[in-house]
């Protein structure tokens, strides 16, 4: 396991970072506990969950793994996401962050956690409200470092900005969706975090299980959350995904490579990635997931996989941009 750093915090995180999400659903707490020493056992010292994972069971459960050594740990979750039937028990607004966070670190078993990411851009709240929220936290030591998850590049530049305002402790992570068949961050999210240094620890690397290849020919058809779970189905419902994940598997077999490790070595090989986030629902899953640090994710292999996808266009949408390799633009 290599270590690197976190934004510009001088804190170091694992290559890979384990989410929880699966703790206290699709995984009880022994299975939990299982993957967990796994985890550990492979050097992974980055843990991610969130307050409404699995109802708040999976900071339950993770709490309880985590007695002992939690200064070992860097911890993160997250806040936004509805806690109860209150009108404001939900969203980014400073009250509901605050108590949010007092809620998780109860379920954590813990007195601060290293990164808070809201979890999602609240439309309805100033940008310097939801900061200040953050801010307030940082000062009284419950969070170590403010993070933005689901944000776009100008979203999380516009929350910088007012951070730099106010002199207040600036977001040193970002958490986007990021695999072959969802590429967007590389337009403009991946250029922003690599220039400004700021980590990026992308979730969904095998796109909801898409390019694990238990849904080639049809397989799995009555399990995987991508037919059990609506909003996997919508994610990955256009052909052309399903298509990109055919071509990713049999590319995988020809060159004897597992699908799940090799999907997360290609994200974790980009530039801008810190640590890719994997999770699984038992031991045998995970397994894959961890074996990606054994594959040799050249540049030149990284193509190959990356030419089976699209290729997102470029922000300006001048696309002969993507075929220039040099030279002054030639104008409008």
């Amino acid at each position: 396991m290599k270590y690197r750093p976190l934004g510009r915090t001088g804190v170091r995180v694992s290559e890979l970072c384990f989410g929880t999400m699966q703790f206290g659903s699709d995984a009880d707490e022994e299975t939990s506990a299982r993957m967990y020493a796994a985890g550990r056992d492979a050097g992974i010292n980055f843990f991610d969950t969130a307050n409404n994972y699995s109802g708040g069971a999976s900071e339950r459960i993770l709490g309880r793994l985590i007695k002992g050594h939690r200064d070992e740990l860097i911890i993160a979750t997250k806040c936004y996401s509805p806690e109860g039937d209150d009108i404001n028990a939900r969203g980014a607004s400073r009250r509901h962050v605050v108590r949010g966070v007092e809620a998780s670190l109860k379920r954590l078993g813990t007195d601060r956690v290293d990164i808070l990411f809201l979890h999602q851009f609240d439309r309805l709240t100033p940008i310097e409200e939801q900061m200040r929220g953050l801010e307030d936290l940082v000062r009284s030591g419950k969070v170590l470092y403010p993070a933005a998850s689901n944000y776009s590049a100008w979203q999380t530049m516009e929350a910088i900005a007012a951070q730099r305002r106010h002199g207040w402790a600036r977001l040193q992570v970002v958490e986007p969706m990021y695999n072959l068949v969802k590429r967007q961050a590389e337009v403009e999210i991946l250029p922003m975090a690599e220039t400004h240094g700021i980590s990026v620890i992308p979730y969904s690397p095998t796109g909801g299980g898409l390019l694990s290849g238990k849904y080639a020919g049809g397989g799995d058809n009555n399990r995987g959350r991508l037919h059990t779970n609506t909003m996997y189905t919508v994610r990955y419902e256009e052909q052309w995904m399903h298509e990109v994940a055919a071509r990713f598997t049999a590319f995988c077999a020809e060159r004897g490579l597992h699908p799940v490790s090799t999907a997360v070595a290609w994200v974790g090989a980009h530039p801008a990635v810190t640590a890719p986030i994997i999770g699984a629902r038992n031991v045998e899953q995970l397994r894959a997931s961890l074996d990606s640090l054994s594959i040799d994710m050249t540049p030149a292999l990284r193509a190959e996989i990356s030419a089976l996808s699209r290729t997102p266009p470029p922000a300006t949408d001048r696309s002969e941009e993507l075929k220039r390799q040099s030279g002054p633009s030639s104008g409008p």
